[in-house]
């Protein structure tokens, strides 16, 4: 396995990041044949001019909304994309000019694309990605032993993957992007799809090796629940631009102060009652009632006493707020 003499504290720098990119456009005031000859240029500036650094065995979220500038960002650090301009340091490593040594040293996961083999055992995968990172036969066997305990994939290691949960998959993706112990592990919605009882088992799993590897965690995601567990920093970015980077504490006071509750009736709901102090409506309809509960009023499970006393449900359901408010709560402040 290659090696690097990287000793700063800091696992990645950027400095002055930008990524544009350049397309072709029909002009509206020329002909078919002088646009197939002479098309007009556009050009969107998908990351502007961002700098930040993490220090190593940190777990910082990288969060924004969809088109923020997150996956074009991460692309930059792995040596996918090429910055326009700007500088980018992993481990004393230039992602642009160093990709083959950088890739011994990070590991990716990505939830919506698989680097597992579909029809083979699970066994398969994690021997082929320990040759690829020049383990030795011995020490393949050793580490995948270390992480078929770690992450308890014991009862399905001989399965294809195919046949897996997206539980269990997830699990694997991770277990197989750890297998040549990375310093840093990149992670982009990695609990998508997955249940309550799956994503609290991953999570749990990813501040372990946190913990005990010291491995830094760069996160992103849509799920509220993941940073607040997973990440002690979080950095917004939107249009491109970082416009908060602070301890995840503190963007915790944005969603942690209100839980959302859904009803749903055993019948019809006819009925709309005031609400105890602490609980709001934030959507009264024939079908369904969401509440909005301030925790520092009251807490969940005396407003779901109160809810329940009032108003006679089939289903219920309680939620954080979504990124996305969270995000504009956070350009109302400021």
């Amino acid at each position: 396995m290659i090696k690097s003499n990287y000793m700063n504290k800091d696992s990645i720098i950027v400095s002055n990041l930008t990524k544009k990119f350049s397309f072709q456009v029909k002009n509206a005031n020329s002909n078919w044949l002088k646009n197939i000859f002479f098309p007009g240029k556009k050009e969107i500036v998908a990351v502007n001019n961002i700098s930040f650094s993490v220090r190593a065995g940190e777990r910082i979220a990288f969060i924004g909304p969809n088109g923020a500038g997150k996956s074009t960002t991460i692309k930059m650090l792995t040596g996918i994309l090429f910055p326009t301009s700007g500088k980018i340091n992993i481990l004393g490593l230039d992602p642009t000019n160093d990709r083959k040594k950088l890739a011994y040293q990070i590991g990716t996961v990505f939830g919506q694309r698989s680097q597992l083999f579909p029809n083979l055992p699970l066994t398969d995968s994690l021997e082929f990605f320990g040759v690829m990172y020049d383990l030795s036969d011995d020490d393949i066997k050793k580490r995948i032993a270390e992480l078929i305990k770690l992450f308890d994939l014991g009862s399905f290691i001989e399965q294809p993957v195919r046949k897996l949960s997206l539980g269990q998959r997830m699990r694997a993706e991770v277990a197989a992007s750890l297998i040549h112990k990375p310093k840093i592990i990149l992670l982009d919605e990695p609990t998508i799809g997955l249940d309550v009882v799956a994503k609290k088992s991953l999570r749990d799993l990813l501040l372990k090796i946190n913990k005990e590897e010291n491995t830094t965690i760069f996160l992103t995601s849509h799920d509220v629940g993941d940073v607040e567990f997973l990440c002690e920093r979080t950095i917004v970015i939107n249009h491109g631009e970082i416009i908060k980077d602070l301890p995840t504490e503190e963007l915790s006071k944005t969603f942690v102060s209100e839980k959302y509750i859904d009803l749903i009736p055993e019948k019809i709901f006819t009925v709309f009652p005031d609400l105890p102090a602490g609980i709001r409506y934030s959507l009264k309809d024939k079908d369904k009632i969401t509440v909005i509960v301030d925790v520092k009023i009251i807490d969940v499970q005396e407003s779901l006493r109160q809810l329940l006393s009032t108003f006679k449900v089939e289903d219920i359901d309680v939620y954080n707020v979504d990124l996305e408010t969270v995000i504009r709560n956070i350009y109302e402040r400021n």
